[in-house]
């Protein structure tokens, strides 16, 4: 009852083979590929893992990179799941106004934040940042709903927007700091605070909401970037969208 678990991004490919389709699976392989290289899975590392019994991905990056995920895929004989967002599953709601156009990377991830916070002890609401090529910023009700969410660019996205736009600034390899005084530092600081803030006002938000301070779950690639530039304390999960590939999985999947 093996699983074969996608995660695919704006940017990269992930991919977790489990021992069965349930948290706390054992872990038996993993990697990532960048987009311009997944044409050579097949060949590659895929080749070495037997025929899953499951596979279930979540998908962001468009039709035509899901289609040459499909290909690769075809030398198994099962068909892939792609998770779509729904009114609800796995225990949380769906606010959103259109529930099935809600991202399923964040859909995803809000559900394995969910349980996350459920395995802690007294539900409690929520916060979930995901920091990748985009950025968002989640807000769960203690009783398992979405409420609603930011997206906002990425850090390198508002660089080179910047580097677009403004004559004499280019893309920056600066530091973050509280006092810039060159211009690589404040571009650097002026991205990653432009995030911090963002989050600190939806932390905020549901705090006069619900009543009752946040739980603060952060995730995504560039996580660990802006997790020291946060206002305040963050758990940082590397792979909080597999956690909830994982939590799917077992409903849809196991007898």
């Amino acid at each position: 009852m093996t699983l074969l678990a996608l995660d695919i991004g704006n940017t990269r490919l992930k991919w977790a083979y489990y021992a069965s389709p349930q948290p706390g699976a054992a872990l038996l392989a993993q990697g990532a590929e960048f987009l311009e290289n997944i044409d050579k899975l097949a060949e590659g590392v895929w080749a070495t893992l037997a025929q899953p019994a499951h596979i279930l991905g979540s998908v962001v990056a468009g039709d035509a990179i899901k289609r040459r995920v499909e290909e690769q895929m075809e030398m198994w004989d099962i068909a892939p799941r792609w998770v779509v967002a729904s009114e609800s599953e796995a225990g949380l709601s769906n606010g959103y106004d259109y529930p099935s156009r809600l991202g399923a990377d964040r859909w995803v991830a809000m559900i394995g934040a969910y349980h996350r916070m459920l395995a802690q002890g007294q539900p409690r609401p929520m916060v979930v940042v995901m920091v990748g090529t985009a950025v968002t910023v989640e807000a769960i009700s203690p009783q398992g709903r979405f409420l609603g969410g930011f997206i906002l660019p990425g850090h390198g996205i508002m660089l080179r927007a910047l580097e677009s736009g403004t004559a004499g600034l280019h893309v920056p390899t600066g530091d973050v700091c509280h006092f810039p005084t060159n211009t690589s530092d404040a571009l650097t600081s002026g991205g990653t605070f432009a995030i911090a803030g963002a989050v600190e006002c939806m932390v905020q938000h549901v705090r006069q909401h619900c009543g009752a301070e946040p739980m603060c779950v952060m995730t995504g690639g560039a996580g660990w970037k802006m997790a020291p530039s946060m206002t305040r304390p963050f758990e940082l999960v590397d792979n909080l969208i597999f956690d909830g590939l994982l939590y799917i999985a077992q409903r849809r999947f196991s007898s």
